[in-house]
């Protein structure tokens, strides 16, 4: 669908015509303003969110159409159930290792002890509705929440799982409806290369929605406000970093390519999610530039919108990280065995913090009051601070995902690895 000669067209522009080299004058537009202008900066908040609505609206249609074209077309259910049990085998590994450094991480560095946190003298009121109504964390809700109410509503909740079911179950269809299907798959498989074109206009408006989002979190969260909170926050970033080169980085190398040529490979949408703070924003454009690096459409169907719900490997630094410093802040002892269960229920709550802005915390807080051993307000402590943590935790779970597409494609066979050296090796 995706050919690699569109890609060689984009990189033979001048690099000063490239979408990323704009998304970083934006960005760096915003601090400025941000910085030297906080009141207009924070007003600038309504053209990150417009971005991030323009790219939401296209996920749901882009997720049906991809995956319904590559799984129709693989014909094979038996090869659909295999790449589906590697996926998920993949991802369970992955996020508990990312739950494990993160635990190693602040158990080490320690940024909460000597805080001495007196609840009482805690503004909570902000956090009052995550604390008062936290999310369930029941595995059989969860299960049911895949199955969307209504056919419809699978596509206008925005939640990328009740897709993605949906869109298996009408790729089943069609592989057994047979030759007949052949005309719908075609307008199928049109459609999809329409909704890539409109993601390629949208994406020439990611400086804007950049300088928006960061003006805003520079000007409403400015560095003099974060200096007790300064440890936990550069050390968040350094274990984000410990996590890419400790695991992601073997991993790749183990499959054959440079993790370091891929992160520069997908350096807009990197930029993008660190100024948005939101995952979701680059969803359409990863999916067609793996593509563009030879995995195979059905897998890269299958793959990245399932890794958005059950690989977020930076969520899960986040939440191991942020529940620990939160126990040592508030004097709150876990014993090993205590740190070992909130690994576990980690694990589960996890996944229903998918690529959205905030949702992450909000994960947090019914975390944590699903445990009942870390007093529950005390989130109010990180709640000034997530949106600039979200600016670790997202590029993070991108990556993640970019790596383990790659890496379930090839263990399938369905990986050009040619053409994977030749996209990595020529990216400028």
């Amino acid at each position: 669908m995706v050919t690699a000669a569109t890609e060689n067209d984009r990189r033979a522009k001048p690099w000063h015509t490239s979408l990323w080299v704009y998304v970083l004058l934006g960005m760096v537009l915003g601090i400025l303003l941000g910085k030297f202008d906080p009141q207009l900066g924070v007003k600038m908040q309504p053209f990150g969110d417009a971005f991030i609505k323009l790219i939401r609206m296209l996920i749901a249609p882009i997720i049906f159409c991809t995956v319904v074209h590559g799984i129709a077309r693989m014909a094979n259910m038996a090869r659909v159930g295999r790449v589906a049990l590697k996926a998920i085998v993949y991802f369970e590994v992955l996020t508990t290792i990312a739950l494990a450094i993160g635990l190693l991480a602040v158990n080490l560095w320690r940024p909460g002890s000597g805080m001495n946190v007196d609840l009482a003298h805690v503004d909570t009121s902000g956090v009052q509705q995550y604390v008062a109504h936290p999310e369930g964390l029941n595995v059989t809700q969860f299960i049911l929440n895949i199955i969307p109410t209504t056919w419809m509503g699978a596509f206008t909740d925005g939640s990328v799982l009740p897709v993605l079911f949906i869109s298996v179950l009408c790729a089943f269809a069609l592989t057994q409806v047979g030759e007949a299907a052949k005309p719908l798959l075609d307008l199928i498989e049109a459609a999809s290369r329409m909704l890539f074109a409109v993601v390629g206009i949208v994406m020439w408006a990611a400086p804007i929605g950049a300088f928006g989002a960061i003006a805003f979190t520079v000007g409403k969260f400015g560095a003099g406000s974060l200096v007790s909170l300064g440890k936990l926050l550069g050390g968040f970033y350094v274990t984000c970093l410990i996590f890419i080169l400790g695991a992601l980085w073997p991993v790749a190398s183990w499959c054959g390519f440079s993790i370091f040529k891929l992160i520069r490979y997908i350096r807009e949408e990197l930029l993008i999610v660190l100024a948005t703070t939101s995952s979701e924003t680059v969803l359409p454009q990863l999916m067609r530039k793996l593509e563009v690096l030879g995995c195979e459409e059905s897998i890269v169907g299958l793959v990245i919108p399932t890794g958005y719900s059950f690989n977020l490997d930076g969520t899960c630094l986040y939440l191991a990280t942020t529940a620990l410093f939160l126990a040592q802040a508030t004097n709150t002892h876990l014993s090993i065995g205590q740190q070992l269960g909130l690994l576990a229920v980690l694990l589960l709550s996890s996944k229903g913090a998918a690529g959205v802005a905030g949702a992450a915390f909000v994960v947090l807080a019914a975390t944590i009051a699903t445990t009942n051993t870390i007093p529950v307000a005390s989130v109010a402590l990180v709640l000034g601070i997530h949106r600039l943590m979200s600016e670790g935790l997202t590029p993070t779970n991108v990556v993640g995902n970019a790596v383990a597409t790659i890496v379930v494609s090839k263990w399938e066979g369905a990986l050009d690895e040619k053409r994977l050296q030749s996209e990595l090796g020529g990216a400028d």
